[in-house]
């Protein structure tokens, strides 16, 4: 049987950077920039439980972990907010490391008309919609403190569900 750490392939920077001393830290910068859309590198849905693979696999060091992922995921998204709300749509569009077709933004925007800000917790929590909803509530004047509780919300439900599938694969293999 493969061990959760063999499932979960992080590429080898990211790995010696999170097994050093400064590993928290290390993974909040990454959730930073994975909540604000600027991770590239690995795909966010590997990052808790590669995290906790490397850091080690307890309840204590999942909460930790998930609490890391919370901060600093709601640090990025609320910057992506901040920016979309003061910015706007057009200069996003225009940005080259905003990485949304027209098309796609104006499908969120759709879901955010729709829904309204139910749909922000919503979109953390599923699968390749994380995130997706940070600009149309930013572009929409969302109130600031309603958009962090809520994105945070979103996030802590994503990780925790995360972390739990680790812990149950952890126990099981």
């Amino acid at each position: 049987m493969l061990s959760p750490l063999q499932i979960v392939q992080l590429p080898d920077t990211l790995r010696e950077l999170l097994t050093a001393d400064y590993g928290l830290l290390v993974l909040l910068g990454v959730f930073v920039l994975e909540g604000a859309m600027l991770l590239y590198i690995v795909p966010s849905e590997l990052v808790v439980p590669g995290a906790l693979a490397l850091l080690g696999g307890s309840a204590t060091d999942a909460i930790v972990v998930i609490a890391v992922a919370v901060a600093g995921a709601t640090v990025g998204q609320f910057a992506l907010f901040t920016l979309a709300k003061r910015a706007g749509r057009e200069r996003l569009l225009q940005a080259r490391w905003f990485r949304v077709s027209d098309d796609a933004l104006a499908r969120f925007e759709g879901w955010f008309d729709r829904w309204g800000p139910v749909v922000v917790p919503v979109s953390n929590t599923l699968l390749f919609t994380r995130g997706m909803v940070t600009v149309p509530a930013g572009l929409a004047g969302m109130d600031d403190r309603r958009f962090v509780i809520l994105s945070a919300l979103g996030t802590l439900s994503f990780e925790v569900i995360l972390a739990g599938l680790y812990l149950w694969f952890d126990t099981v293999l």
